[in-house]
């Protein structure tokens, strides 16, 4: 391309900067974050300069100085996502680590993740009451009754953490339960995730305690970030609650009139994750056309309802690398939600034996199979296929359910084998445990099994599919065929990137360091696209981010 032929912006000179031309420097020049970039014309071609003397607007000949065709500023990682997120929030990084259920997303990454600015979420989906409360007593302080709410000090640092709410369209009294236990623990956020619709419980959930305050603005103390798939259940969330849940709520006293009449102006959920093809629930969307989906469903609810509260969008599914990080913040994501890479890191609640089996897992290997939460509805997961044979027994449990009315009619050869291969006990020791286990938590589970002898073969393979991630995180090591680890695709795109660096080592993987990578990669990834927008042609060189240690971190960006 001729570039003489362009009106300059002005010129440079060097005046103790310098100029990058060759692909060493031109990488090292745009990973300088705090440094905006000119683009001048040389005798060799584009140069990069920093620092110097820039004056605008002069068509004065120096010769001397060098003609200014183009300018990259500063990009800061602080500065990616929505700003009105951070602030509500109390962050410095518009970074979320997602709520992997059965404490993978552990307390531990939720600390590290709110110690660095970002946000945890606590995957509680899957464990019992007594362990969530274990995990609220650890991430909040004694006496401490908000977390996650935007009148949190932006310099409390050990505050900026969630707690998973899932959808339980088959047990509905745990769903309040934990809703109970969260009013009562004043937990101020949570994730809403793999809702079908929405029910009293996750809407008394985000109504409690709505008022109206002296300077007439509607305040909800309680915050939800729904992470949705499908336009139709997004809707729902960017909404006012529906006047039918209203009516129940009030009816039960759990809500007074005039709170309900308070609900009319805000939505369920302010904040909203767009996820494409992730690990666990899933839809297996493709984020390039969810992610605009979801905005433009953001946009017309905004319109529609004319909430004073701001409607954001974040992205989730596939976030790996620096690329699609910085993809996902180009799209218009208000912030990026990270899962299965997550999963991978030290501080998850998994063993040393799944996270090497991740460090090694590929792009194709991953699966749908069945999940245990809602079987009976042929709802699917997406799990690793490599080094494990669950997704096929998953798979080999839901066909026999869909064949047969109940165990008795089960083949015996057919039966021998699942007791034999999965089960490795018969199927009546495997009910005995499983009426164990509802007796406390929810006896009618087991009126209604001894009832309807297809609802006891459905618990019964339940517990099958809940014990094989059970075993996966604790490294029962007889069990790693049939571990259950869920994995999106992003895990083999993270792999590929890390191949070759410190990272590729899973004792390596920190949830901090890794989030800084990724955010640091992004605003690299922004620079060098403002430069081929303006003509530059980036060295392929130049163009790949490598990690960088926790040490780099620290001392160039303060991490």
């Amino acid at each position: 391309m001729d570039h003489t032929s362009q009106v300059p912006l002005g010129n440079w000179s060097a005046a103790g900067g310098s100029i990058a031309i060759d692909s060493t420097s031109v990488s090292e020049a745009v990973s300088d974050l705090d440094s905006p970039l000119m683009i001048v014309n040389t005798v060799q071609g584009l140069g990069l300069a920093r620092g110097g003397d820039a004056q605008f607007g002069s068509n004065a000949s120096n010769p001397q100085s060098y003609p200014i065709l183009g300018i990259v500023p500063p990009v800061r990682m602080e500065m990616l996502g929505d700003a009105t997120f951070r602030q509500d929030h109390g962050l410095r990084f518009n970074y979320v680590s997602g709520a992997m259920a059965a404490g993978i997303g552990s307390a531990e990454i939720a600390e590290e993740m709110s110690r660095h600015g970002m946000l945890g979420i606590f995957g509680s989906a899957g464990l019992g009451l007594a362990r969530v409360e274990e995990a609220i007593d650890r991430l909040i302080p004694a006496g401490r009754q908000t977390v996650g709410a935007s009148d949190i000090p932006s310099t409390d640092t050990s505050q900026r953490v969630g707690f998973n709410l899932i959808h339980s369209p088959n047990d509905q009294g745990l769903e309040r339960a934990v809703v109970d236990l969260y009013l009562r623990r004043g937990v101020r956020l949570v994730e809403a995730s793999a809702f079908l619709d929405l029910t009293p419980h996750v809407v008394r959930y985000r109504l409690h305690g709505i008022h109206r305050r002296p300077d007439g603005t509607i305040h909800t103390p309680n915050r939800i970030i729904a992470k949705v798939s499908r336009i139709e259940v997004g809707s729902k969330f960017f909404a006012p609650a529906p006047a039918r849940i209203l009516s129940q709520l009030v009816e039960r006293g759990e809500l007074t009139a005039e709170q309900a009449l308070l609900a009319e102006s805000v939505p369920v959920a302010q904040d909203m994750t767009a996820e494409a093809d992730s690990g666990g629930h899933t839809d297996n969307r493709p984020a390039l056309t969810l992610l605009p989906t979801i905005l433009a469903l953001r946009d017309r609810a905004a319109t529609t309802y004319r909430f004073s509260q701001p409607l954001r969008v974040g992205a989730a599914g596939g976030i790996a690398t620096p690329a699609s990080a910085a993809a996902a913040f180009a799209m218009g994501a208000a912030y990026i939600l990270v899962g299965s890479v997550q999963q991978a890191c030290v501080e998850s609640g998994t063993c040393d034996s799944v996270r090497q089996m991740l460090a090694e897992a590929e792009q194709a290997d991953v699966t749908m199979c069945p999940c245990a939460d809602m079987f009976e509805m042929g709802v699917k997961v997406q799990v690793l296929k490599r080094g494990t044979m669950f997704p096929m027994r998953a798979a080999k449990l839901y066909e026999v359910y869909r064949a047969f009315k109940g165990i008795n009619e089960i083949p015996a050869g057919e039966r021998e084998w699942l007791e034999k291969n999965l089960f490795r006990t018969t199927l009546e020791e495997v009910w005995r445990q499983t009426v164990d286990y509802f007796s406390t938590r929810d006896p009618a589970q087991i009126d209604k099994g001894e009832r309807d002898p297809k609802h006891q073969m459905a618990l019964i393979f339940r517990w099958y599919l809940g014990q094989s991630s059970r075993w996966a995180n604790s490294g029962e090591p007889s069990r790693k065929l049939d571990y259950q680890i869920w994995c999106g695709p992003a895990m083999g795109a993270f792999n590929e990137w890390t191949r070759g660096t410190f990272l590729a080592k899973p004792a390596n993987r920190k949830v901090a360091t890794v989030a800084c990578n990724l955010l640091y990669g992004a605003a690299v990834m922004q620079r060098l696209n403002m430069l081929r927008s303006q003509g530059f042609v980036v060295p392929p060189e130049a163009a790949r981010v490598e990690p960088q240690t926790s040490e780099v971190l620290r001392s160039r960006f303060g991490f």
